[in-house]
């Protein structure tokens, strides 16, 4: 017994404490579809049932408080929809289902396709509240999309027509629920946003179930009712109903006369702010009156205060002495110009164009003479000085010593022989003399 391997025992509560665990780690919340049986509700308030198919079952348990939410009575056969984690009952051990919610099945099939478009188009930004227009104060045409033979529509022209009667309300008539209707309305919208002809749009019907409503959870229908020109409110349902076109609104009524109550104005309330805007019209108007009153009366004390009248004559004085003063002024002025014109005449005068060029003619008469007498000297003083050169060339002229019985012997090409070394015997000489020029020709030379 002593070699056997250790062994851990366990038990029952710890065994079912760990299947629990495992159960409740590896299911996380899940949906489930089935058949109610075996509903029972003991006096604690929680509901106990089985959820089933054809081949299998499973036992559910729903507690108090979420078991009184519920929207409708569970009973034998029903199908629902349900939602729950997987747990393990200890005492006796056997797993079970406790849910959180339950609805009826063709209407959680509704619901889920609500609650994924919406997520969907939320995430775009369609329902953001950055995105909604205040509606106008007083808006002066409205389009009323519905069903024209609705209660909706008797209803919502009953509390308009009392509330704010100038209001001019067109009714678009379309189908409020069918295959048909999601495309009808989206088009009413596109068209009244682009007609330009009205301020607001109020799309509305009574209310019905998920089925009835499911039309204004069209997407196509939405979109049109987020993008139209201008305000859109939707009023669809009773209060408790919501539908996506209600999120993509600008505003949201729960119900189509609440819907008109918040379009408009009470004529009550309308009349009692006119009234309050006559009396603070009349207040504005007393207190500028006294303001205006107080500046005529302040305007009146400073006139008498300073005497109109002697007043004026002392602009009169005034008046006067400036004048007397402006003329002496401009007599002085005068005075002044007509001396620089007097001046500038007799310097006119002085410098007569007449008698300037009588004393040029006189200069020019006095001046005629003197370039023929510089002349003649500077021809004497030039010919006394060319007589002097003549003579300086005519002492060292070699001619003047030739003259004197000397002769200059030149080669042929003219060369002057100055030594008996430039000729050789035979050469032809030429012999200039003072009065003419001798061929000669070398007979001898020295040795």
């Amino acid at each position: 017994m002593n070699d056997l391997p250790a062994r851990d025992i366990l038990t029952p509560s710890q065994l079912n404490i760990l299947a629990r665990d495992l159960l409740e780690g590896s299911f996380p919340a899940i949906w489930i579809e089935a058949e109610l049986g075996n509903v029972t509700r003991p006096a604690s308030g929680h509901l106990y049932f089985t959820l089933k198919d054809a081949r299998a079952q499973v036992r559910c348990a729903m507690f108090k408080p979420k078991s009184s939410w519920l929207k409708f009575v569970p009973r034998e056969g029903l199908r629902v929809l349900a939602r729950g984690r997987v747990t393990l009952y200890e005492a006796r051990g056997e797993y079970q289902l406790v849910l959180d919610h339950m609805e009826e099945a063709g209407e959680g099939a509704l619901r889920r396709a609500f609650e994924q478009l919406r997520a969907r188009l939320a995430g775009e930004g369609l329902f953001a509240s950055e995105r909604k227009r205040p509606l106008p104060a007083y808006p002066r045409r409205l389009a009323l999309i519905t069903s024209p033979s609705g209660a909706a529509v008797r209803d919502v022209i009953s509390v308009l027509g009392r509330r704010f009667p100038l209001l001019e309300v067109e009714v678009l008539p379309t189908q409020v629920q069918g295959a048909t209707a999601a495309a009808q309305i989206a088009a009413l919208v596109r068209a009244a946003g682009d007609s330009g002809r009205y301020e607001v749009v109020l799309v509305t019907r009574g209310g019905g179930s998920i089925e009835d409503l499911w039309a204004f959870n069209d997407e196509a229908l939405v979109r049109a009712v987020a993008a139209c020109a201008v305000p859109v409110v939707c009023a669809v349902g009773h209060e408790t109903d919501f539908t996506l076109c209600d999120f993509a609104a600008d505003l949201r009524a729960p119900t189509p006369s609440a819907a008109a109550e918040l379009l408009v104005p009470s004529q009550p309330d309308l009349d009692m702010r006119v009234r309050g805007l006559g009396r603070r019209l009349h207040s504005l108007h007393a207190h500028r009156m006294d303001r205006v009153q107080q500046r005529v009366d302040r305007a009146c004390l400073r006139l008498q205060a300073q005497s109109p009248q002697a007043r004026l004559q002392l602009m009169r004085r005034r008046h006067a002495d400036a004048l007397r003063h402006l003329q002496a002024q401009w007599q002085a002025q005068l005075d002044r110009r007509r001396a620089r014109l007097r001046h500038a005449l007799s310097a006119l005068r002085a410098h007569s164009p007449q008698r300037r060029l009588a004393a040029l003619a006189e200069r020019l008469a006095a001046l005629q003479p003197r370039p023929q007498a510089a002349i003649a000297r500077q021809l004497q003083r030039d010919s006394l000085r060319l007589r002097g050169l003549v003579r300086s060339l005519e002492a060292i002229s070699p001619l003047a010593t030739v003259a004197r019985g000397y002769a200059l012997i030149t080669t042929a090409d003219g060369t002057l022989v100055r030594s008996t070394t430039q000729v050789k015997v035979g050469d032809r000489l030429n012999a200039r003399l003072a009065d003419g020029q001798l061929g000669v020709r070398v007979e001898t030379t020295p040795d």
